[in-house]
């Protein structure tokens, strides 16, 4: 395995050869590259209306994706439908290629629901606030995939600064021991909030893979296609019977951690728009125009969905109406749980006794 960083398409959109990754893309077609560009700007255009609602008040907190799209899009398209996905609460453009509703999404974070999908719907778990607990969900699930001789697999999305945390340690072990059908996929946007990765570790993340004695390689996470390639690898890996894999997708978080940060305080401008001449989109729409597969038509034509995708989204989201205060009992079991019904009844029991106190005065 490749100890460098797998780039297929330069940051000027030229592609590139790679001896151990070009297979897995040679056959890609030109209306599947133009469908990973449709979707990295859907995401983008997601974002920015979430942020900007944010910023309206709309939304309680929202976290950019702004620099992470090729990261995103180009390994949720390496997935089968039957492959499942736990992410942590960044990944909306694998949530959009999942066809999960990006209203649910950002409802979430209006306070309007604690989800808002089901995850057997999408194959797609609910996003996961505490961080880096979803590895160990993540290597469970996979456990089971492989217990009941499913040929599936399984993906689990964190980010660099998860690294430093005791569940993705042991989420690694166990993944290993038991030979899961898991592909780890990290985010590596540089900062875990205001740290940066030379507080984190000493070593390049995806060597720690070896360690846990499963294998580990760096990808340019603004890279899509080779993003594509990578992933396809470890999940052909994983539905192989040949275990784990970590993939550090290495990229940058072009916005800040979420909208009650401020990165101008811990960054410098340099680094951004160094960063920024690296962009994932732009990298894609070069190389489509040089290669002749996408013309300004259907650049407009992405634009226009994109645009009318977030109108739809603001009008929504500012005509949601607030949940009732027992809405959070709902869904906690699949079946229903007879402590969970009592205190949903003691809750509502409270909740009664203000509007009594109101009648008495």
């Amino acid at each position: 395995m490749t100890t460098d960083l797998v780039q297929l398409l330069t940051p000027v959109g030229e592609r590139v050869e790679n001896a151990e990754f070009d297979k897995y893309v040679d056959a890609v077609p030109p209306e599947q590259l133009r469908a990973l560009y449709r979707d990295m700007v859907r995401a983008r255009r997601v974002d920015a209306e979430a942020t900007t609602l944010q910023r309206q008040g709309e939304l309680g907190l929202w976290p950019s994706l702004l620099g992470q799209e090729a990261a995103q899009v180009g390994s949720a398209h390496a997935l089968a439908d039957g492959d499942h996905v736990f992410p942590s609460y960044r990944e909306h453009g694998v949530a959009l290629c999942r066809s999960v509703d990006p209203l649910h999404l950002l409802a979430m974070f209006r306070g309007a629901n604690n989800g808002g999908w089901d995850p057997a719907d999408h194959a797609f778990h609910l996003y996961t606030l505490v961080i880096g607990s979803q590895t160990l969900h993540a290597t469970g699930y996979a456990m089971g995939v492989a217990q009941d001789g499913g040929d599936s697999a399984v993906m689990v999305y964190f980010g660099d600064g998860a690294t430093s945390q005791g569940d993705v340690g042991e989420a690694f072990n166990f993944a290993a021991v038991y030979n899961a059908p898991l592909v780890f996929f990290c985010q590596n946007n540089q900062w875990a909030i205001s740290e940066p990765n030379e507080r984190q570790t000493r070593v390049p993340l995806y060597q720690r893979a070896q360690g846990f004695g499963f294998p580990g390689v760096r990808v340019d996470g603004n890279d899509v296609l080779a993003c594509l390639a990578v992933t396809r690898w470890a999940l052909e890996r994983a539905r192989a019977g040949e275990g784990p894999t970590l993939i550090e997708a290495y990229t940058y978080r072009m916005g800040a951690h979420t909208t009650s940060d401020d990165p101008t305080r811990y960054r410098h401008d340099e680094e951004v728009r160094e960063w920024a001449a690296k962009d994932p989109i732009s990298r894609l729409k070069t190389h489509l125009g040089r290669s002749g597969w996408a013309d300004e038509d259907f650049l407009a034509d992405v634009d226009r969905e994109s645009d009318a995708l977030a109108a739809r989204l603001r009008d929504r989201v500012r005509s949601m109406q607030a949940p009732a205060p027992t809405a959070m009992f709902e869904h906690v079991y699949a079946d229903g749980h007879a402590l969970v019904d009592e205190e949903r009844a003691q809750f509502a029991a409270y909740q009664a006794s203000f509007a009594d106190a109101e009648g008495i005065k």
